[in-house]
């Protein structure tokens, strides 16, 4: 097999090039195979296997460098530079990262996870080598669906002052995670469809190839037809040197199209035509789906350990068409995520009330804004960790103006598997910095449904925070109206209180159990709001309980057990506080109960920290 003789970085230049076809059916089947037991990110990776080669054979890794966007697509590049053999550890407590880290190779020259970052990281990276006077080739390859994020836009405005080589490569398959939309999508529609522009520069070219002289006038002529062929060029009236666009699974054509683009002393964009899912029937036809894939059977696609119970995300969905069923002010609003956040069937039942803002996520909160402004009552749908870009539009254009939006924030807490840049562990605390917002989080699948109904109706800016994963159906009993900024008591007896929030009430019931089989008595507090905490609940029981323990899946700065302690200490009242939560530093991928067992935040860590605290 040509993968045997893929073990460092550089071995594909050993590789003749009619062999490219091959090497690059045995890297899909060497990823389908790895994947469908571990689970990871298959269908990017599958579209980007000849690109990625391409740019293997002809950069000098590590002295070249490249920053991939996102970096969900960077397998093949993971496997090029002899990283093949730690595949079984892929996305594992302890193994092999799904996106690029600096820590793990010197060929990965910048961390990302996150969207439209990486002409930004390559324009700075460019500026550095030209201060130090170096010469190597630094290329960004951003895809389609990240070049709606507004960062994308700054970094190419900022781009077109080079006078330096600098290359982007658009890797375009249609897609984001959902498909991708907006006025970008219609433009990079009409390059892909513009026949008489492209099939003019080959006829051309092939039929002048050997009259040097008339080809470099028609080079010099070429904007001129491009105006008149491509609608709008916006790269070019940028000031960015645009080639394409490429067949992107042609390796020997995108090996001479990037050598071409580093002879080019300024910014140049490779505009690459890719298939997400390619060569994988089921990722093709289903790219959303094998976007982030759980372990799944080969043979058909189908799940490995199909789900039999709903997660939150279904809870959700299901609310959200009801709620637009009952009332017609209720919008929702997604940032490219419509599948992954459970909006799909709300998206198919009202189409005119669903908004698709792209990977933009300062433009969704202030669109929410604008639509709250206009007597709507809008819910944005956004995982934890994609609403931080958006901060200063939360607090200056929702929560300034009292706006009723609600930010229905899903992967809060410990996502697992992707690691570092997509835990959601600090929502709780930059939240809880701006005046006028409020925060909540349910204890159950029930408790989101009903925190969902009282949230479209509450009339000011409100959080609700829920986890990845199987919803918990457990106490269904308790089922207390909701009410601002007050609390749940679940067990009430008297020494400890178990204050606990969200997902933390399950493992709640934990820690109580083991303490009771200790001899402790407990009581048990569903908290149900971090913003504002429930003082009055906390003076009176301050009385009869002399610890109180605070739960959360944050970390520990400004989260839930910094504003407890601050109220019983403010207020002199006579109880002590042992705040659980997240240390404060990243945390790295892994299985969520391994995390939460390696960070002290599963039950039985909880339950003998809390006995030895007593027991000073």
């Amino acid at each position: 097999m040509l993968l045997d003789e893929i073990n460092k970085t550089g071995d594909i230049k050993n590789i003749p090039q009619s062999k490219y076809p091959e090497l690059a059916q045995e890297i899909r089947d060497f990823l389908i195979e790895k994947i469908s037991v571990s689970g990871g990110h298959l269908a990017s990776n599958l579209g980007t296997v000849e690109l990625t080669m391409a740019l293997h054979v002809v950069l000098d890794l590590p002295k070249d460098k490249i920053i991939w966007d996102v970096g969900h697509q960077s397998y093949t590049h993971k496997i090029l530079t002899g990283r093949k053999d730690k595949f079984d550890t892929l996305r594992q407590f302890g193994g092999m990262s799904g996106f690029p880290k600096r820590c793990e190779s010197d060929t990965d020259c910048f961390d990302t996870g996150h969207s439209s970052t990486s002409i930004s990281a390559g324009l700075g990276m460019v500026k550095a080598r030209d201060l130090k006077k170096e010469d190597y080739t630094v290329v960004s390859v951003i895809g389609d669906g990240s070049l709606t994020g507004g960062l994308a836009y700054e970094a190419l405005n900022n781009a077109a002052k080079l006078e330096t080589n600098f290359i982007i490569i658009l890797n375009d398959n249609e897609m984001s995670i959902s498909e991708s939309v907006g006025g970008m999508k219609k433009y990079l529609n009409s390059v892909r469809t513009a026949e008489g522009y492209l099939n003019l520069k080959e006829d051309v070219y092939a039929q002048l190839r050997t009259n040097t002289k008339v080809v470099d006038n028609i080079r010099r002529a070429k904007n001129s037809f491009k105006q008149l062929f491509v609608p709008g060029m916006v790269f070019e009236n940028l000031g960015i040197t645009y080639l394409g666009p490429v067949d992107g699974h042609n390796t020997a054509e995108l090996v001479k199209v990037i050598k071409e683009a580093k002879k080019v002393k300024k910014a140049v964009m490779i505009h690459v035509m890719t298939k997400k899912g390619k060569g994988y029937e089921p990722a093709e036809r289903h790219p959303a789906r094998f976007h982030g894939t759980e372990p799944f059977i080969v043979e058909n696609g189908l799940p490995r350990n199909p789900r039999t119970t709903s997660n939150y995300q279904d809870i959700f969905s299901t609310v959200m068409c009801k709620l637009g069923d009952r009332d017609d002010k209720v919008v929702a609003i997604t940032a490219a995520m419509a599948d992954g956040t459970g909006l799909k069937r709300f998206r198919n039942m009202y189409p005119d009330r669903f908004i698709d803002a792209g990977i933009a996520e300062e433009h969704a909160v202030t669109f929410a804004a604008g639509m709250a402004a206009g007597g709507y009552k809008p819910v944005f749908a956004v995982y934890s960790s994609f609403l931080q870009r958006a901060y200063d539009q939360i607090l200056e254009d929702v929560c300034l103006q009292k706006l009723p939006v609600v930010f229905a924030i899903d992967r809060a807490g410990l996502v697992g598997s992707d690691g570092e840049t997509h835990q959601g562990i600090f929502d709780l605390s930059y939240l809880s910095s701006m005046p006028n917002m409020t925060i909540c989080a349910p204890k159950n699948k029930w408790e989101l449904s009903d925190m969902l109904k009282f949230a479209v109706n509450y009339g000011a800016p409100i959080a609700i925070r829920y986890p990845r994963g199987n919803a918990y159906d457990g106490l269904k009993e308790f089922r207390a109206p909701v009410e601002a900024g007050k609390c749940e008591v679940i067990y009430e007896e008297k020494d400890i209180c178990l204050f606990a929030l969200g997902c933390m009430v399950k493992i709640g019931e934990e820690v109580r159990q083991i303490l009771k089989d200790n001899g402790f008595k407990c009581t048990l507090v569903n908290a149900r709001f971090a913003k504002p905490i429930d003082t009055d609940y906390i003076h009176v029981a301050s009385s009869d309980h002399k610890l109180f323990v605070t739960m959360e899946e944050n970390v520990a700065s400004g989260g839930l057990g910094e504003k407890v302690r601050a109220y019983i200490d403010e207020n002199r009242l006579d109880c002590n506080v042992l705040q659980i939560a997240i240390p404060d530093k990243f945390v790295t991928h892994g299985n969520v109960d391994k995390l939460r067992k390696e960070l002290g935040i599963d039950a039985q860590s909880i339950a003998d920290r809390i006995m030895k605290e007593i027991q000073r």
